[in-house]
């Protein structure tokens, strides 16, 4: 039985948060992980699911009927998850029916490479995965199903930091070589809970915000930052964006609420309040953060592509 693969990479965002959604440029990075998509041929007009977590454990798993699909047909008695797969299958359907049309069922296996709830991208990595398996455009995808600015399915597809930018809502994005020369002095730690993205965007559009004088502001600090050789710098850098992204969602930094008496400086990646954050310190701040209870720190050469 011919088995078919897709991977997507996963994604930081190391600026630009919320303003991203406006048509600020962020700048964006792909992870070391990321997520796999297999495919079989399978029968009886239906596809069977099993999403597998890093630790190789099942988080998912349906049976996903043909005419379920076609007909987007949701049900409360079904999962989240499976009621927003048969959105993102049928919008997939859309774009191009002859997968459903034309064949006889399948079976499907993803295989994350991260821990589900680290927020890398595991709805990013499965619409580019799933948009790679059928030729259709992953940005539409995303746009029809999850929504968001796009950032993630760009770093889903690229194998280099990049900077990411919508105009009339059209997604754009180039590569960029930054390899900073500080980077040791650079880790990403894990707050032991999982932010959605989804809620957070819904929560930035509900406040009434006019943000124009601070997206020059923010644009200014991410090309200040692919330029940056010295890690200080690139620390004020980062330490200013969060003071201006505190004013605009109106809420105190993640080093305000959690961390007051670290020395360096601590950035939220984008969704405040869970995920990840990037910590940049002259000394290891390994030991630091575990006396908080926070045990997930990896440095920048571990996480990021």
């Amino acid at each position: 039985m011919e088995i078919k693969k897709y991977y997507s990479n996963g994604k930081l965002l190391f600026t630009g948060e919320y303003l991203v959604l406006d048509g600020a440029k962020a700048l964006a990075v792909p992870t070391k992980y990321g997520q796999t998509l297999e495919i079989a041929s399978a029968d009886q007009n239906q596809i069977e699911w099993t999403s597998y977590d890093a630790d190789q454990s099942i988080w998912f798993q349906d049976i996903l009927l043909f005419e379920d699909i076609i007909k987007k047909r949701k049900s409360d008695d079904y999962s989240g998850v499976k009621n927003k797969l048969i959105e993102i299958l049928y919008q997939a359907y859309k774009q191009n029916p002859a997968y459903i049309d034309e064949n006889n069922g399948f079976k499907i296996e993803t295989h994350l490479t991260f821990p589900r709830l680290w927020g890398l991208g595991t709805s990013s990595t499965l619409i580019n995965n799933i948009a790679q398996w059928l030729q259709i455009d992953a940005f539409e995808l995303l746009r029809k199903s999850f929504g968001g600015s796009g950032y993630d399915v760009a770093c889903a597809q690229s194998d280099a930091p990049i900077i990411y930018y919508l105009e009339n809502d059209e997604p754009h994005f180039k590569k960029v070589n930054f390899n900073p020369p500080f980077k040791e002095n650079i880790h990403f730690v894990y707050l032991n809970k999982k932010q959605s993205s989804t809620a957070a965007i819904t929560q930035y559009f509900a406040k009434e915000h006019s943000h124009s004088k601070v997206f020059s502001k923010i644009n200014k600090i991410t090309f200040d930052a692919l330029d940056c050789q010295d890690g200080r710098d690139f620390a004020l850098l980062m330490e200013k964006h969060q003071a201006l992204m505190s004013d605009v969602l109106e809420t105190e930094t993640v080093k305000e609420k959690l961390f007051p008496d670290f020395k360096g400086v601590i950035k939220s990646l984008g969704a405040w309040g869970g995920d990840f954050v990037m910590v940049i310190s002259k000394d290891d701040p390994t030991e630091y953060f575990n006396t908080k209870g926070f045990s997930t720190i990896l440095n920048y050469s571990e996480m990021v592509l």
